[in-house]
């Protein structure tokens, strides 16, 4: 059913489900429950015209394939879609800034499978916006912006979220996708593992001479990798991570400088490169949370688990948590079942968590064994990228592994 009538959870509820966050996660959870046929009521602390800022800032996301399916399914993907850019081939070499890259390398190629392109670069803005809209066209959902979660309770049959604005808003299931610093989890008294990684992240954008033809970069230098993927035009975004004090230096250079900073890193292969948009820092760290759920309570997202960008996964773990998530609760739903059911919750955990663990071990690993310019690593990394390349069958593996295609795939993502 595509289109069914909510059938709102009674007993002096407000709402089927109360989400809080209105980044991405938290808007996707909230299309996909209304389909289904619940009631949703989602929490934002920033206003609405906050979200919609039609300006390029120089943020995007790379989503893979199964996320673009995902989005698909929910109605936002037509509506970005001339807005994405396709990305065709991934580039991943080891070297030092201004030494070039390494002979060796790891290079997949989107031909190699049948489904399509490995994913698609797009804007912050163009999401943002798409979402407001279609949750706002949708009135199986409320949507309160510019307020807070100050106090939560779970009892017996419902959750009651208490906000900053003296409002209250009770229902059955409370998601939290308020981001690594989740609110929602710690008032669920869920704790977290994690470290710092002693590295910041410098996101922006440039424009460049030449064409990308639709190829992403990854260039791991001591310092940290740096990230250069393709955006529609002769444009491409930019993830470069560095050693904190490193990358405090970068953002305080004006845009000249920061230029002349980048160019040894980023090379001459796209031609003469000039900044758009503006320039944000990012600390980086690891943090799980010790537990996906708590008393009529589920996480999603950077809530749940914050890994390293250093695959460019976190925004497609965390659509994968939604797109599981939907499919449980709309299981539960066709079988008349308590969505807060401490049971049907762990249906959930027990179905992210090890994708979730595993996730967060291999990009640990990953930076950790590429961060750093000691030679005995470094020759053994770059043999591994030789044999992976030239043995068809991995190459076809990590090609899907980035695509999203492997593992027990939610409905919302398969094909």
């Amino acid at each position: 059913m595509d289109n069914p009538a909510t059938t709102r959870i009674l007993r002096g509820m407000d709402t089927d489900i109360i989400i809080v966050g209105g980044g991405l996660n938290g808007p996707a959870l909230a299309l996909a429950a209304a389909q289904a046929g619940f009631a949703v009521t989602i929490i934002d602390s920033l206003p609405v015209d906050r979200r919609k800022r039609p300006d390029f800032d120089g943020r995007s996301y790379a989503l893979a394939l199964a996320s673009t399916r995902l989005l698909r399914g929910i109605g936002i993907w037509d509506v970005v879609a001339e807005n994405a850019q396709p990305m065709l081939e991934i580039k991943v070499t080891d070297g030092r800034a201004g030494e070039g890259p390494s002979p060796w390398m790891m290079h997949f190629d989107h031909a190699e499978i049948e489904e399509g392109p490995m994913g698609y670069l797009v804007e912050d803005r163009h999401l943002r916006r798409a979402f407001l809209d279609a949750m706002a066209a949708d009135d199986r959902i409320t949507h309160l912006a510019g307020d807070t979660v100050v106090a939560q309770d779970a009892s017996a049959g419902h959750v009651t979220v208490s906000l900053a604005s003296g409002k209250s808003v009770t229902g059955a299931l409370l998601v939290g996708s308020d981001g690594r610093q989740s609110g929602t989890a710690s008032r669920a008294g869920i704790k977290r593992t994690g470290w710092g990684y002693g590295q910041t992240a410098v996101v922006c954008a440039v424009t460049h001479e030449r064409p990308h033809n639709g190829i992403a970069h990854q260039f791991f230098m001591p310092g940290g990798p740096l990230a250069i993927l393709p955006l529609t035009g002769n444009r491409s975004s930019i993830v470069w991570s560095e050693e904190e004090n490193r990358a405090k230096s970068l953002m305080a250079l004006d845009d000249d400088a920061f230029l002349d900073a980048l160019r040894p890193a980023f090379g001459s292969f796209l031609g003469q490169i000039s900044l758009t948009g503006a320039r944000f820092a990012y600390p980086l760290g690891l943090t799980l949370a010790n537990s996906l759920i708590a008393d009529r309570v589920a996480l999603v997202g950077d809530a749940a688990h914050g890994v390293h960008p250093i695959a460019g996964q976190g925004l497609n773990a965390g659509l994968r948590d939604v797109a599981a998530l939907a499919d449980v609760l709309t299981e539960a739903r066709s079988r008349g079942e308590d969505i807060g059911n401490p049971l049907l919750l762990e249906r959930y955990q027990q179905w992210r968590r090890f994708d979730t663990a595993t996730l967060a071990i291999a990009t640990d690993t990953f930076n950790r064994l590429f961060s750093n310019d000691n030679p005995l690593l470094r020759a053994a990394r770059d043999i591994g990228m030789g044999l992976v390349n030239a043995a068809p069958g991995l190459r076809r593996g990590f090609i899907r592994e980035a695509a999203g295609l492997t593992g027990d795939l939610p409905r919302l993502m398969r094909g």
